[in-house]
């Protein structure tokens, strides 16, 4: 596995969205700690409503490309993640969740009865108005996000992707039929090719308040 070359503190510091990559493979160890890390991520009620596909194949990662118009980070890097929310998560059977939670002693059998209960009912509330699908995407983000920091620890480089066509993006990984699923984030990851500068941020006055927006 690459050394580790930052802090987590660095890493949110000194990471840049790179588009261009060398071909370099990620070796398998390195990416099954990077994907080992991204599923740590929380999610809403533990539903863990999110999946990652990951792409290495050249001719699938030219369907990305493609399905990104043309964006050079599905053509140059190595492996793009794709981040699937899952909004219909909360409908299926968790009985693996409750027992791994039994198991490491985090959950006892009156928590279960009363989390299974309570998380049903406030997904069936999200679904009455229409907010699973979002609620599923932002479990998914967050794992994103988690994996984009432990790759810069690791010296690797990453871009998360917008403006690609979902429908396109589905048929890539194999989903086209399945619209109980959403595309959250693809995320590019390799060695860079490329070094950019920090670009800097507005001052936390301008973007961070206390107890009430723009107070």
């Amino acid at each position: 596995m690459t050394n580790r070359t930052a802090s987590v503190a660095d890493a949110i510091r000194t990471r840049r969205t790179i588009r261009h990559y060398r071909p370099d493979p990620i070796p398998d160890a390195t990416l099954t700690a990077l994907l080992d890390l991204a599923v740590e991520a929380p999610t809403s009620w533990n539903l863990q409503d999110r999946s990652i596909v990951v792409v290495t194949d050249p001719a699938g990662r030219a369907e990305l490309a493609r399905a990104t118009g043309g964006q050079p980070q599905p053509q140059e890097a190595p492996v793009v993640l794709v981040f699937v929310a899952e909004p219909q998560a909360w409908r299926e059977d968790r009985a693996d969740v409750y027992e791994r939670a039994r198991r490491s002693g985090a959950w006892n059998e009156e928590f279960i009865a009363a989390f299974d209960a309570e998380s049903t009912a406030f997904q069936t509330d999200l679904d009455r108005r229409g907010l699973v699908r979002e609620y599923a995407v932002k479990d998914a983000v967050i794992a994103a996000s988690f994996l984009i920091l432990a790759a810069t620890e690791l010296g690797l480089a990453t871009s998360p992707m917008n403006g690609w066509n979902e429908a396109e993006v589905k048929q890539a990984i194999g989903i086209g039929d399945r619209d109980d699923l959403a595309i959250a984030l693809l995320v590019s990851l390799g060695h860079p090719a490329e070094s950019r500068p920090h670009p800097g941020r507005r001052a936390p006055e301008r973007n961070v308040f206390r107890e009430r927006y723009g107070a």
